[in-house]
């Protein structure tokens, strides 16, 4: 009986040690053209991990010019209870490729999928749903595009992901309609300064994307769009805390929020390892996670005369 008790508290202490020993190993650019996105997801990500009082070590390892099968050979190991990364999409489809053992929340999303692979990412699938779930609440039958002059390919994907979406017309125009109806909207696609020079828009029935949001830049009166809720909402203290040390512009706030709810996704991991799915509403989004999916549903928003309310 005494011999069993040993084993039990032997085995206890085992497995309090390995706990402790764990740790979380996170791939992001320190260098190169992505090292200022990486250090935005790293500042968010941080930021929720010391206000989470969890203890489990981190070990950030930069990605850059490094293939990522290398990566995984040299820095897994025993202790790694879980990788977080990479950021980059051509990393993303080289870390499924490698078919890692351990559990992994990359950081873009690409075709391919693998079974312990969860991708987590700021994609416009997401916002374009976010969008459309605004255009069916206005009964929208007819959507007209007005896009910035010579940035055509930036919105590419996101109309590609909103036309596989929505089950009536959409337009697209080379000058803004005079009139709409009740049933029919304009959606502009462009910058801040751009959408700044237009006239007479319509004050109903408007819609811009996130991108053209700048901090103390005004927008149309009654234009309606999709983004990270932390932007808004003064309660996320992490994301807060994150942008008074690193003060960035919006593109790069959306990053500091990614990366908090990048930490808050691995924390539910390492909570409850055989984690199916769950839901929450996190600093990007409601955040859905089903098996091995995860999808982000960004928040929407309009413009009034008294400010950005929610809608």
């Amino acid at each position: 009986m005494l011999n069993n008790k040993n084993n039990l508290i032997g085995f206890m202490l085992y497995c309090i040690f390995t706990h402790a020993q764990a740790e979380v190993l996170v791939i992001l650019p320190e260098s190169g053209p992505m090292a200022r996105a990486g250090l935005s997801v790293k500042q968010g990500f941080m930021s929720a991990y010391q206000a989470s009082g969890q203890k489990t070590p981190i070990k950030f390892v930069n990605s850059d010019q490094k293939q990522i099968a290398q990566l995984l050979k040299n820095n897994v190991n025993k202790k790694t209870q879980m990788v977080i990364g990479p950021l980059a999409r051509n990393e993303v489809e080289g870390l499924i490729k490698s078919k890692p053992k351990v559990r992994v929340l990359a950081l873009n999303e690409v075709t391919d999928q693998a079974d312990n692979v969860w991708q987590f990412s700021l994609s416009k699938k997401d916002d374009a749903y976010a969008l459309n779930q605004i255009l069916q609440k206005d009964k929208i039958k007819q959507l007209y595009v007005f896009r910035q002059p010579g940035t055509e390919i930036d919105s590419e994907l996101f109309l590609m992901c909103l036309v596989s979406q929505i089950d009536y017309p959409l337009t697209v125009v080379e000058e803004i309609p005079k009139k709409l109806n009740k049933q029919s909207s304009l959606l502009l696609l462009g910058n801040n300064e751009w959408l700044n020079t237009l006239a007479k828009l319509p004050n109903k029935n408007l819609y811009v994307l996130a991108n053209a949001i700048e901090q103390h830049q005004p927008i149309p009166k009654g234009a309606r769009f999709c983004d990270v809720p932390a932007l808004y909402d003064p309660g996320w203290s992490d994301v807060i805390k994150a942008y008074q040390h690193h003060p960035v512009s919006m593109p790069y706030q959306r990053l500091l929020a990614f990366g908090s709810d990048t930490w808050h996704i691995a924390q539910q991991y390492l909570d409850e390892p055989n984690l199916k799915s769950i839901e929450f509403e996190g600093r990007t989004g409601l955040i859905k996670i089903s098996n091995n999916h995860i999808q982000r549903i960004p928040h929407c928003y309009e413009n009034t005369r008294k400010g950005i309310k929610t809608l």
